[in-house]
């Protein structure tokens, strides 16, 4: 839970928002990030009486929110669209770089592992998390979720030079979900535990068998699909690719 007093990303959208409709706005987001976690692709949405151009909305706010919050676009929607519950599928990429000097310039933009990592064996590993499962395993203590089971559609594993990095698409997550599957994945990268390690873990839905969760930094939640009969564009955040 977010103490009183902390700044937030949620916060400041509302008070930028608030502003340029002239009246308290409340708004709904995707999905939540931890703190240190970034968004190149999140989508929030909010009801209001005020009418203004759409570019009005984006710039308006842009002018109003701090320099590490920005607004790429605007869109009237039917009453019935939620920019949480109307979206099937929500996609992550976690980068990691692998050197054995961290990067004073990347910190804070990417997690850092100073070992050489079997990417290969990482993605073999990982595609045992395919389908409808239950991911307790890999769900914080924390999570206020009903329950674990989640659909996860894709998970690829890559590098680019010194760079690892993990892209993984399911309908919803859970709690430091994507950070504790990647934190169990550099275990295998490492060689500590075999690629069946994985599928055993998943089945065991205990938390305890799992890896260390992997730094915040790493994490950027870079798209959100949405049902085309909404109308809303191609999401065109900045995709962190390195390389």
């Amino acid at each position: 839970l977010q103490q009183p007093g902390t700044r937030t990303v949620q916060a400041e959208i509302e008070r930028a928002v608030s502003k340029v409709a002239n009246e308290t706005i409340r708004v709904t987001c995707a999905g939540r990030t931890d703190t240190g976690v970034h968004a190149t692709g999140q989508v929030v949405h909010f009801d209001t009486g005020a009418e203004r151009l759409l570019k009005a909305w984006v710039q308006g706010c842009n002018t109003l929110l701090p320099r590490d919050v920005c607004i790429h676009w605007a869109r009237q929607v039917d009453t019935d669209f939620s920019a949480r519950f109307s979206a099937p599928s929500r996609r992550y990429r976690y980068v990691l770089f692998t050197r054995q000097v961290r990067s004073a310039i990347l910190g804070g933009n990417v997690a850092w592992c100073f070992d050489e990592l079997d990417v290969a064996k990482m993605h073999a590993a990982a595609q045992s998390l395919l389908g409808e499962n239950d991911f307790s395993a890999f769900r914080a203590s924390q999570c206020q979720a009903k329950h674990a089971r989640r659909c996860l559609q894709e998970i690829r594993l890559t590098q680019s030079g010194p760079y690892v990095l993990m892209d993984i698409q399911a309908n919803a997550f859970l709690h430091h979900m994507v950070r504790n599957i990647m934190g169990s994945l550099i275990l295998i990268g490492r060689g500590e535990q075999p690629v069946e390690w994985l599928a055993e873990v998943l089945a065991s839905r205990d938390r305890r068998l799992a890896g260390m969760t992997a730094p915040a930094a790493g994490l950027y939640l870079i798209n959100v699909e949405y049902p085309e009969n909404y109308g809303l564009p191609a999401q065109t955040g900045w995709l962190p690719s390195f390389g």
